[in-house]
């Protein structure tokens, strides 16, 4: 575990706190923690991280992990062979070991029972119809569990499980495989989400026609479901928080419709740009009230402590990319297969970049976590320790996951 780790109960409330320090940023605290460069030109153009960056990966050395899961050594040896599958494209690719840590627990019990409920409610909602016993074998309750080890009630793990599979159906319903995956309906069906996400003010004789649309649309039936239930157990913040996650990420959703609709291939730069909006962090948000505290607003929206969260988030979407490989089209847009058409380079060389690049973004993550711990409130230790666990959790789960290990 690493040193900042919040160590409290399951299931505890920190206590009462006065006086927490003053936060500093991470580059006011130790500026031997700053960013690469190349991160810091994440959205400046191609010359950033993911162009020449990514270029400059075939002479990086090789970071695996320690046996233990946690962060390990740097060496100059090939490529580790890793533990995961073959993605579908090339049965000679393989996925390479991830700087990233082990799952704080496994409760499989306490998966199982959330998993179970999670199906249920998707039944409820309408969402994943006729795909319900697939979607029981991808256990997203055992995602929730694992990434959430500070709590062991279901309840609350499945609030979260409930607000993460409704923001997974509209990948999967519009985006990815549903029926309707039409791109030019997409940014029409986003800003109705966003509508009943953020409750739209309408003049009544108008607010019915909108309601009629949200019975029929088991998405939008998901999303106010999975927020009323959220509102249960976190703070008006808190829901506001995740609604603007949630914006952001309907922005993302939008810009891979535009590929999506005109056929066109985005540099790898506008992709990685894309990541760091369309990634895990709607999930993460939800780390505190599922643990029963409130980060403060202060610290929650510090420059830096935004920038740590949001690379977690952005890292563990490129893990994401390279285990869902295996279920994907070959001619899906995900950074290796970019990668490897704009540097010309084997797909295998191509994944090794693309775990190169979380590589990079979860070293950043491990520093920064380290100064802003010691600077900051314990609320915001204990977030950034959920923040780690989430990662390792998020990692389990992919590399067990039916979803990516199975034939669909």
């Amino acid at each position: 575990m690493p040193p900042w780790t919040w160590k409290g109960p399951p299931t505890g409330h920190p206590p009462a706190l006065t006086g927490a320090p003053a936060l500093r940023t991470a580059a006011q605290a130790s500026p031997a923690t700053a960013p690469p460069a190349a991160l810091q030109r994440l959205v400046t153009g191609p010359e950033g991280l993911g162009t020449a960056a990514a270029r400059a990966f075939r002479t990086l050395t090789t970071t695996v992990a320690s046996p233990d899961g946690q962060p390990g050594r740097q060496d100059g040896a090939p490529p580790p062979s890793g533990d995961g599958p073959s993605p579908g494209q090339d049965t000679a690719v393989r996925i390479p070991q991830l700087y990233c840590p082990d799952a704080v627990r496994d409760d499989p019990a306490l998966g199982e029972e959330v998993n179970n409920r999670l199906v249920d409610w998707a039944e409820e909602t309408g969402i994943f119809a006729g795909r319900l016993e697939r979607l029981r074998s991808h256990q997203f309750g055992r995602l929730f569990m694992l990434a959430h080890p500070d709590c062991d009630d279901p309840d609350r793990l499945l609030v979260a499980a409930r607000c993460g599979l409704a923001e997974w159906s509209v990948d999967d319903h519009w985006v990815d495989e549903g029926e309707d995956t039409e791109p030019e309906l997409l940014g029409s069906r986003l800003a109705m989400a966003h509508a009943v996400i953020d409750p739209v003010r309408l003049p009544a004789r108008y607010l019915a026609q909108f309601e009629e649309v949200v019975r029929q649309q088991p998405v939008l039936r998901a999303f106010r479901s999975s927020l009323a239930h959220l509102s249960e157990i976190a703070g008006t913040t808190q829901v506001a928080r995740l609604r603007h996650e949630l914006a952001v990420m309907f922005v993302a959703y939008g810009q891979e419709a535009e590929w999506r609709g005109s056929g066109r291939k985005p540099a790898v730069w506008e992709y990685l740009l894309h990541r760091y909006e369309n990634a895990f962090y709607p999930c993460m948000v939800l780390i505190d009230p599922v643990g029963g505290y409130e980060l403060p607003a202060h610290e929650f929206a510090d420059p830096t402590v935004r920038r740590t969260y949001l690379y977690a988030g952005m890292a563990n979407v490129l893990l994401n990319d390279v285990y869902s490989m295996a279920k994907e089209d070959p001619g899906d847009t995900n950074l290796p297969n970019l990668i490897a058409a704009e540097d010309n380079c084997s797909l295998q060389e191509a994944v090794d970049r693309t775990a190169a690049i979380h590589d990079e973004l979860m070293h950043t993550v491990e520093a920064d976590c380290a100064v802003l711990a010691a600077a900051g409130s314990p609320q915001l230790r204990r977030y950034l320790a959920g923040l780690w666990a989430w990662m390792g959790g998020s990692k389990e789960w992919h590399a067990t996951s039916a979803r990516y290990h199975s034939a669909n």
